[in-house]
């Protein structure tokens, strides 16, 4: 099994988000998508995200930029960094995901990440999420109305609590069956590996 902790706002998430379904499906591992708000595991434990936002290392800042369009390139996908909007709120788009569920979530999601980093689209407003809904076909006074009930916030700040409780620190997090944890898109060798060590020692 693998959990992935995510948040849309997060670059290195949306190129980890793409590349995990290819690799969990030839695998044969079913995902448990697991929406977080990755602005609430800052405040609390990694306000270090915030400070090197104000004071970058200008030759490290330009390297990350190059770095995540490399990145992009080898997965087929479009990036612009930093977008117009950043850092962007993103807390509409999660409640979104954990209304709709773990299946559903996926191509909202990915609608999510793609208007974001690919089109530079503002996802914190209501605007650019009614066309998100359109383009997945989701009805968008449907998804007002439940990304307000307080059982969705509830359960997205019980994710955001658990990731941090488990030891992560930031987006995307994944594990594999349950205490083996990676950060980030460029771990995703290491995870296949993992898997495969997994299957091996099962059979």
């Amino acid at each position: 099994m693998i959990e992935f902790f995510f948040d849309c706002s997060s670059p290195w998430t949306y190129l980890a988000f793409h590349n995990i379904q290819p690799l969990a499906k030839e695998l044969g591992e079913p995902i448990s998508w697991r929406p977080i708000l990755v602005g609430g595991i800052f405040n609390s434990i990694n306000p270090s995200v915030y400070a090197s936002r104000e004071k970058p290392v200008v030759p490290k800042a330009r390297y990350m930029k190059k770095d995540l369009e490399d990145w992009a390139r080898s997965a087929g996908l479009a990036i612009k960094f930093p977008p117009t909007v950043f850092p962007v709120n993103s807390v509409k788009v999660m409640r979104g995901c954990i209304w709709l569920g773990n299946d559903a979530m996926v191509p909202f999601a990915t609608a999510a990440f793609e208007a974001y980093w690919g089109d530079d689209k503002d996802i914190s407003q209501d605007a650019v999420l009614e066309e998100i809904c359109a383009k997945v076909g989701i009805d968008p006074a449907e998804f007002f109305k439940g990304i307000g009930d307080q059982a969705v916030k509830n359960q997205l700040k019980a994710n955001t609590d658990e990731v941090m409780a488990r030891g992560g620190f930031g987006s995307p997090t994944i594990f594999i069956n349950k205490t083996d944890m990676y950060f980030g898109n460029d771990r995703l060798p290491l995870i296949r590996e993992a898997l495969q060590r997994a299957k091996a020692g099962a059979a």
